[in-house]
């Protein structure tokens, strides 16, 4: 019982995987059964035996995306380290690694899904987004309490614009055919971000 539960965990997560690239390659309106069958190399049968459809493979893969998003902020909260505006930076340097590694899948699936204008889905991309800025929210909060985050910052607006920021630049990285480097963008940007929220 418990390797045929690891088994199908792991047939799972090989099909959003592929979804993921697919989406990321050809946009989600292009997105079918038979390519992820066929990309994973198994029959579409096989594949609906984990999902009924294919908007409950993206419904999956939304769910995926926001537990990783969260995540690695999550750990940065709980590591029972003091959260100065430097650990931050690296936090979300380590992000945009990934991100990176990743082809900017995570941030490009919730774009082409809200794309697709499927309510349910619209909702909870809706979600994931809102829980990935809160996590930032609080990560901005515990620079505040370190003294390395200015007080009298607007934590949901520097948040938000924080999200904006990596949102933007993930989506013109992938537009651009990720012709240039995330990671160097990013540090660029994060300078002009830091200017001003750090304490003068």
């Amino acid at each position: 019982m418990v390797m045929k539960r690891k088994n199908t965990e792991f047939r799972q997560q090989q099909i959003i995987e592929i979804a993921a690239k697919l989406i990321f390659k050809y946009g989600s309106e292009h997105l079918t059964v038979k390519r992820i069958a066929d990309e994973v190399g198994i029959s579409e049968a096989a594949i609906y035996r984990h999902f009924k459809s294919k908007k409950s493979i993206i419904s999956f893969l939304l769910g995926y995306i926001e537990e990783t998003l969260v995540a690695d902020i999550s750990r940065e909260l709980n590591s029972g380290e003091i959260v100065t505006l430097d650990a931050i930076e690296r936090t979300l340097r380590r992000q945009f690694s990934a991100i990176d590694l990743r082809k900017g899948i995570s941030f490009q699936v919730i774009a082409e899904t809200v794309s697709l204008g499927d309510k349910s889905l619209n909702r909870q991309a809706t979600k994931a987004i809102s829980r990935y800025i809160m996590a930032l929210r609080e990560l901005l909060a515990e620079g505040v309490k370190s003294r390395t985050i200015r007080e009298d910052i607007d934590l949901d607006a520097a948040a938000t614009l924080l999200y904006c920021m990596i949102e933007s630049l993930v989506n013109t990285w992938a537009l651009s055919n990720c012709e240039f480097m995330l990671v160097d963008k990013y540090t660029s940007l994060w300078q002009i971000y830091r200017e001003a929220i750090v304490p003068h």
